[in-house]
């Protein structure tokens, strides 16, 4: 199923983060439906680097005997451990733009939206090529990624027909509905 219109467009959204990239298609009428998903290769790489930080940690020098200086625990952290999840991040949206472009040239969509936690989002734009970049109808910085299909079709199309709307409390709708019964 494609949103193929009688503008022939094809919508997709990607909803991402440094883990995870969800592409997602979105049909003329409905919900919109995922058609890949791409995970960092290394999953539990980022705990294995974080753990190991605390392991490294910097010597402080603290005053010894005289004012000579001594060596003590140290409370700073090395970064190589950020420094190796900034690179991850990276190698993940450059493979996430490679994707897109990919699928651009494949033509399997002419219109694009990407919703990103804001460090990623800042990532992969950098990352997007010119042919994705032109297809790019807006972008919104935030981490998606928990949300279910029909979540993240009433978040990003509100309006749309087909996307299940929130319903109010049920006080709040007899109320509304004139009934007598409810006392504010």
């Amino acid at each position: 199923m494609s949103n193929r219109s009688a503008s022939n467009e094809t919508q997709w959204v990607v909803v991402a983060d440094e883990h995870v990239a969800r592409f997602l298609e979105l049909p003329g009428q409905g919900l919109l439906h995922e058609v890949e998903t791409l995970r960092e290769d290394a999953p539990n790489r980022e705990a294995a680097l974080r753990d190991d930080a605390h392991g490294r940690r910097a010597p402080s020098i603290a005053g010894g005997i005289g004012g000579a200086p001594a060596l003590g625990t140290g409370t700073v952290t090395a970064s190589a451990g950020e420094s190796e999840l900034h690179l991850e991040a990276e190698r993940f949206a450059r493979r996430v733009a490679t994707t897109l472009t990919e699928r651009r040239q494949q033509r399997r969509f002419n219109r694009l939206r990407i919703v990103a936690a804001p460090r990623f989002l800042g990532l992969l734009r950098a990352q997007l090529d010119a042919t994705v970049t032109d297809t790019l109808a807006d972008d919104l910085d935030k981490d998606l990624t928990h949300l279910n299909t029909t979540e993240l079709t009433r978040r990003l199309f509100p309006d749309r027909e087909g996307a299940p709307r929130k319903l109010e409390p049920r006080a709040a709708q007899e109320v509304r509905s004139g009934n007598d019964d409810i006392r504010h």
